[in-house]
């Protein structure tokens, strides 16, 4: 299997990518979640979040810049993050906000609420 990065970065890629970045991504998307916008608006922005987080391993670690495998590795960690918290809290909303309708079932789902008058 081909990694992203050597092994002399692990460190590096989950502390800055996974943990720093992971972070802002999960904050990204529950913002866009709780101000009711679509989910393509997250993936455009995890984009722009990857590229800032890759110039960071550029600026400060000295890695390559311009690496397409180490971008993707990137976008997709930032954007399942993203995603995962605007899944969340879009759960959450639907449950609060239309509690006559919706109650959870699970983290990352709403089902209908049974009719109890039946």
């Amino acid at each position: 299997m081909v990694l992203p990065f050597t092994e002399s970065s692990l460190g590096v890629f989950i502390g800055l990518t996974v943990i720093i970045g992971g972070g802002a991504a999960w904050l990204a998307g529950r913002a866009l979640a709780l101000k009711w916008r679509p989910v393509w608006q997250l993936v455009i922005y995890m984009l722009l979040l990857a590229a800032a987080v890759r110039f960071l391993h550029y600026a400060l670690f000295q890695e390559p810049l311009l690496s397409l495998k180490s971008y993707i590795a990137d976008a997709v960690v930032l954007e399942l993050a993203a995603l995962l918290g605007f899944r969340i809290t879009r759960v959450r909303q639907m449950v609060r906000q239309y509690y006559w309708l919706y109650e959870p079932a699970g983290p990352l789902f709403w089902k209908e609420r049974k009719n109890s008058e039946a």
